[in-house]
């Protein structure tokens, strides 16, 4: 535990979980689009949508979407500016089950019309967990630059994408697998040490049985 665990981080408020941790996951997100957001439905759950309001949940999510950082004064502007640069948006509320109350699905579409689903959660201290990812089973927190490989569950993809992360001399921090079934959809998750090159990337998306590769970066950039 640090300091930031107990106080949070320095931030736009009134709360670390329902501000500063809805603007993490907003940028979050949109990275692992990869584009510019044109439209993005969000549907909060529990005590993101019971006190949200109040605590600003929405507009921090939405500045997040923009790129804000959890300290830019814009947050409360957020409305407004992405009205200016034409993103259509909506909230709504919805009942995920058994998840942290903290908790919210996005469904985003990009300019090129490239959609993303995401559920994360605001888990305290400005902290966050990605959930899921498509519906597929996540789970990681955006500390590290963190690569996702959905892929059919047959033998040979880990070994590919670690030989490969291993040839561009990146450390893999932690991995986990999840399928959805044996022989069906499965997905890895893999936080790295160093960024992953774009035609590291690209190489993997024209693998055979690869589904789709998201990846998050902790670079900016103009997205």
């Amino acid at each position: 535990m640090n300091l930031f665990d107990i106080v949070g981080p320095v931030m736009v408020g009134p709360s670390s979980s329902h501000t500063a941790g809805a603007v993490k996951i907003g940028n979050i997100s949109r990275k692992l689009l990869g584009e510019k957001i044109q439209d993005a439905v969000i549907w909060f759950h529990g005590s993101f949508l019971a006190t949200g309001k109040g605590h600003g949940t929405d507009k921090a999510l939405l500045a997040g979407l923009l790129g804000f950082a959890v300290d830019d004064p814009q947050i409360p502007k957020s409305f407004e500016i992405a009205e200016e640069r034409g993103i259509h948006f909506r909230f709504e509320g919805i009942d995920l089950g058994d998840v942290h109350p903290n908790s919210v699905k996005l469904n985003l579409t990009g300019k090129s019309g490239k959609t993303l689903e995401i559920i994360a959660a605001s888990i305290g201290g400005g902290r966050v967990e990605i959930c899921q990812i498509d519906g597929l089973d996540a789970h990681f927190c955006g500390d590290y630059p963190t690569l996702i490989v959905h892929n059919l569950d047959q033998p040979g993809h880990v070994t590919e994408v670690t030989s490969m992360l291993a040839h561009k001399s990146i450390n893999i921090a932690t991995m986990q697998l999840y399928r959805a079934s044996r022989g069906g959809n499965a997905v890895m998750v893999i936080e790295c040490d160093q960024e992953v090159p774009g035609e590291a990337i690209q190489w993997l998306e024209h693998l055979e049985g690869i589904r789709k590769v998201t990846y998050f970066s902790l670079e900016e950039t103009d997205v």
